[in-house]
């Protein structure tokens, strides 16, 4: 029994009718005659007495209608599931991410796939840096990264996805917490809390960077496992912390002061990435999607 067959029996069964069943569909009724003779012989039974007067349902014509309609509901199920894959309206993207200031375009991200794309489901991970998210993404064991990269891997396409920029926070309390901006040379004999000197990591490269370039060593007092406790560690005046512009932007601790730095240095953009060689449409509607909303902000 095909796709072809169960069409055809649905529609006599419905119309009772050889002629109405055939114009229902668009197709000549001596065809559609023949098909419906065709599955009487594969399931060996008569399906509707007809004369040249009526056409009714035997009795194994009424058990074959409900069987056929929940089959030609699965069809088409399985063909909208494979119109849609190829449209990129259903799938699976895994996304992984790092750090705090990833976590409100995540979450953008994560209403408008619920909302315009319901079929894609988007499997989260957070990393607390950079590079485990990449490593991830090379590996195979994530579709999308999030993050700030110095060197993007030869087998991997990224894209700015959010200007950022390099900021002090400071205690409020502090002398600098008033400055319109602040150079790091002003920063030599303070204290700094900061980062792991984890591989990759781009917040403490960039306080050795521009600490080497202005002729002073950071005095890291102590290290931060995250951003939120090291900004946690400056409400408390333990020292600095050299951080991001969109940091600051989410920051609600009324006891920490985010001041510009004036310094130029490598980028600390966000980056969305991906394999070269993907081109599944999920994971390209998912880009879409996350260019889209950076593009609109």
């Amino acid at each position: 029994m095909d796709f072809q067959q169960i069409r055809a029996f649905l529609a006599v069964a419905e119309e009772l009718h050889f002629g109405r069943a055939a114009e229902r569909l668009h197709m000549a009724q001596p065809p559609l005659s023949r098909t419906i003779k065709q599955l009487e012989r594969e399931l060996s039974t008569q399906l509707f007495d007809r004369n040249t007067r009526s056409v009714s349902l035997t009795s194994s014509g009424q058990a074959l209608v409900s069987p056929a309609r929940e089959a030609l509901e699965a069809l088409r199920q399985a063909e909208a599931a494979v119109r849609f894959a190829d449209e990129g309206e259903i799938g699976l993207v895994r996304v992984s991410f790092a750090g705090v200031s990833t976590h409100r375009i995540v979450a953008q991200l994560a209403r408008v796939v619920r909302s315009k794309r319901p079929g894609i489901q988007l499997e989260l991970s957070s990393q607390n840096f950079a590079q485990p998210a990449m490593r991830k993404l090379v590996q195979g064991d994530s579709d999308i990264a999030l993050g700030r990269w110095d060197v993007i891997p030869p087998d991997i396409l990224a894209e700015v996805v959010m200007a950022d920029a390099l900021v002090v926070a400071v205690p409020d309390t502090h002398a600098l917490a008033g400055m319109r901006s602040v150079s790091s040379r002003d920063l030599a004999r303070e204290p700094f809390v900061s980062l792991p000197p984890h591989e990759g990591a781009v917040l403490p490269d960039r306080l050795r960077r521009l600490a080497r370039e202005n002729g002073f060593v950071a005095d890291v007092v102590q290290l931060a496992p995250d951003t939120q406790t090291a900004l946690a560690l400056v409400s408390a005046e333990v020292g600095c912390h050299l951080t991001l512009r969109s940091v600051a932007q989410n920051s609600a601790d009324p006891h920490v002061a985010f001041v510009p730095l004036e310094d130029e240095t490598l980028d600390v953009d966000l980056r969305v990435a991906w394999r070269r060689d993907d081109r599944g449409a999920a994971l390209r509607a998912v880009l879409d999607e996350v260019l889209q909303l950076t593009t609109s902000e």
